[in-house]
């Protein structure tokens, strides 16, 4: 079988990555990563979608972004905005899907895997620059200028399957594939037990996203 890194945050589009990629065929090697993200319960919800849907290995990567800040998941002084707001939100983290994927590629290289998977978006888009289909031409340009693998002519790829896909069309190829999504929190402000504010950005997408597919939210919300 084809290796292939995806990277696992716990939440409900890594978690449909990675029953799509193990139903294409990978041996599927899963990379979390604790950034001191303030919605640490993710860590917990990555391990058990691994092993629900079967991983080889997963590993979490520690890399403390909190020393920089400079967002609302890794500033405790900048508070989660619980309203729509214009531009690029403020739970943008500064170059984090750069720090991932180069994580990603990093593995990659040593298990001689050809294939990294994200979960990024852009129809559903939160306004991250990072999740838009230019960036991930750019960083699979790089990656094979940038590794010994692509020039000895293994040349990476990287799968975001979910780029052009609304939140509910998401959803209902997870289910398809028999996604749980009770296991996994997206919420930007989930408590210790996992538990949704049912406020932030990623908790409006993610019930929105169950809605317009005509199934239950799976979300245990805090106070429900």
């Amino acid at each position: 079988m084809k290796k292939a890194v995806i990277l696992l945050s716990g939440g409900l589009d890594s978690a449909t990555i990675l029953a799509l990629a193990r139903q294409q065929g990978f041996a599927c090697y899963a990379l979390s990563v604790d950034y001191g993200q303030r919605h640490h319960a993710e860590l917990a919800a990555a391990q058990r979608v691994a092993r629900a849907l079967g991983v080889v290995e997963q590993r979490v990567i520690s890399i403390d972004l909190t020393g920089f800040g400079g967002s609302a998941l890794t500033d405790a002084r900048i508070a989660v905005p619980e309203r729509p707001t214009q531009g690029i939100p403020l739970t943008y983290v500064p170059a984090r899907n750069t720090i991932m994927l180069s994580l990603a590629l990093a593995w990659a290289e040593v298990l001689q895997a050809q294939d990294i998977f994200i979960g990024v978006n852009a129809v559903d888009y939160s306004g991250y620059p990072d999740c838009r289909p230019e960036y991930i031409d750019a960083f699979e340009r790089m990656a094979n200028l940038a590794t010994r693998s692509a020039v000895e002519g293994k040349r990476l790829v990287l799968h975001a399957p979910l780029l052009h896909l609304s939140k509910a069309e998401i959803i209902k190829c997870g289910a398809q594939l028999g996604v749980d999504y009770s296991l996994t929190v997206s919420c930007y402000q989930a408590d210790g037990e996992g538990c949704a504010c049912g406020m932030c950005d990623s908790c409006r997408l993610r019930h929105a996203g169950f809605d317009a597919a005509g199934m239950a939210d799976p979300t245990r919300y805090r106070g429900a």
